[in-house]
């Protein structure tokens, strides 16, 4: 432009660095690209992302879609500097969810916003969201970037995610669960990604920093802490197909106590034994250090069991086999109850 005098202030002054940006394009292309699967039509990079249904083996299809994130979880992430596996957590959030409603997830999409990006940062949450995707048999088909200056404290990010199943129709879950039906639990990787609030207040009573030896496992506090949801999509798909299964319940925030009550019919409830399996040493050491009632537990955390399958009587021994052989380790929990509410006999230990 005539007189333009080269001066003016420019958008990476202003905080926004969109070199940055297109180079976290650029490296996490191959990650997204290992997620491919049928139906996907598109590549990162548009400004939408395209996929086909009928390609991905569909007649009559009903979509399912979730969203979540990761939650205060993130702190730990950021304070430790050690962010791949909360891209993991992400995808677990939301496709752990879908499986639930009898859908297979198909495809994700993340929200990426800090104040300031750092492409090798960003570049492993990714490489870590591509993970979960591949896990589960879901293509990240997108997503977006934000670099919003003075709106995030230096080195701070947040994360969502979004992702969108498919089912045929008349295959939606719940469905048949009645009375004397079995609940197959399945073992968490720890806290998962709820109550984290919590548990970062139970570290700070503990008085134990972030690289301290774990007191309940391996490695350091922070590290073990971090340990990403687990992913069940693949093994509880399995379970679907094979026949028996009339609802899954993902326990997340609330614990057994709130989650198992929301795919059971109005006025039904369940009889679950305590005994059924060990309570993992993390749940324990927070207990411990918080001083924390069992019934408070079971209504916040997971307590070991991450997913609950509500089956068939006659199918709860195949269904359990089958699930061990896909490398979940599975309990019978107890069965559905005829009267409303969570009914627990033995000692959460």
């Amino acid at each position: 432009m005539s007189g333009q005098s080269g001066k003016g202030i420019t958008y990476a002054q202003a905080g926004v660095d969109i070199d940055a940006g297109n180079a976290l394009v650029e490296r996490i292309k191959p990650a997204a690209k290992r997620t491919a699967r049928p139906g996907v039509m598109s590549a990162l990079g548009g400004f939408g992302a395209l996929f086909d249904l009928k390609g991905a083996g569909y007649s009559d299809p009903i979509l399912v879609a979730a969203t979540d994130g990761v939650g205060t979880k993130l702190r730990i992430a950021i304070d430790t500097g050690l962010v791949d596996g909360v891209g993991i957590d992400l995808v677990a959030m939301c496709v752990n969810d879908l499986v639930c409603q009898g859908a297979e997830p198909l495809f994700f999409l993340d929200y990426f916003a800090t104040g300031k990006l750092e492409t090798d940062k960003a570049a492993r949450i990714v490489e870590g969201i591509a993970e979960g995707c591949l896990r589960s048999g879901a293509a990240l088909i997108g997503g977006e970037t934000a670099e919003m200056p003075g709106m995030y404290p230096e080195g701070d990010f947040d994360l969502a995610g979004f992702a969108v199943g498919a089912m045929e129709r008349g295959a939606d879950l719940p469905r048949d669960v009645a009375e004397g039906d079995v609940l197959l639990g399945l073992a968490s990787d720890g806290v998962h990604s709820n109550g984290y609030s919590l548990v970062r207040r139970l570290v700070d009573i503990s008085g134990l920093g972030w690289d301290a030896p774990s007191p309940f496992g391996e490695g350091a506090l922070g590290e073990a802490l971090l340990a990403p949801t687990r992913l069940y999509v693949r093994p509880v798909l399995d379970a679907i197909r094979a026949g028996g299964v009339h609802a899954l319940a993902h326990i997340t925030g609330g614990g057994l106590t709130e989650n198992l009550p929301r795919v059971l019919p109005e006025g039904m409830g369940a009889d679950i034994d305590l005994d059924a399996w060990a309570l993992p040493p993390v749940f324990g050491w927070m207990a411990k250090v918080g001083e924390i009632e069992p019934g408070e537990m079971l209504k916040t955390f997971n307590c070991g069991i991450g997913m609950v399958v509500v089956c068939a009587p006659d199918r709860a021994e195949a269904l359990a086999q089958l699930l061990s052989e896909a490398g979940e380790t599975v309990c019978c929990l107890g069965t559905v109850g005829g009267a409303a509410g969570i009914r627990y006999t033995g000692s959460l230990a």
